[in-house]
């Protein structure tokens, strides 16, 4: 079957266009955790330095990080995440812990965040409306596009 030529409207595959790129969501982690200097992002996710460059200039135009100079004589510069940048780190902190629950051993987990609570942060995704923590058979989609059901196209 031939792939769609349009396929459906959706702002998960708008987000994954801009952070799905290889290394772009673990930019995102390096600066989130305060290692925004370019030698620490190399050291820390293994890019090759012409990839993680263009990563961040991505990153940096789509408003998701700032670039701010911090050596005059050599030109150096850290980034850090913007309020749209720090508004994803709650997605990389459940990717975290899913692969913490699917792919580690309780005793092999890399990293441990904690809460200003000091307890290990275990994320939740809840409704806003209602407090409730989200369950797959609670949810029902609406399709917002023209010409878009559920299930796909409309008949034309």
């Amino acid at each position: 079957m031939a792939a769609p030529k349009d396929p459906r409207p959706c702002s998960i595959a708008d987000t994954l266009a801009l952070v799905g790129e290889k290394y772009s969501l673990l930019v995102l982690r390096e600066v989130c955790l305060g290692n925004g200097r370019f030698d620490q992002l190399v050291r820390n996710i293994g890019a090759p330095r012409d990839v993680l460059a263009t990563r961040l200039r991505r990153l940096v135009a789509a408003g998701i990080l700032t670039k701010r100079l911090y050596s005059e004589r050599p030109q150096r510069f850290e980034y850090r995440p913007t309020r749209a940048g720090l508004e994803l780190e709650p997605v990389l902190l459940t990717l975290m812990a899913w692969g913490d629950r699917h792919l580690r051993q309780d005793d092999d987990r890399p990293m441990v965040v904690e809460h200003s609570c000091h307890h290990e942060l275990i994320p939740v995704v809840t409704c806003a409306a209602c407090g409730e923590p989200l369950s797959h058979e609670d949810l029902t989609a609406h399709p917002q596009s023209p010409g878009w059901t559920v299930t796909g196209p409309t008949a034309a």
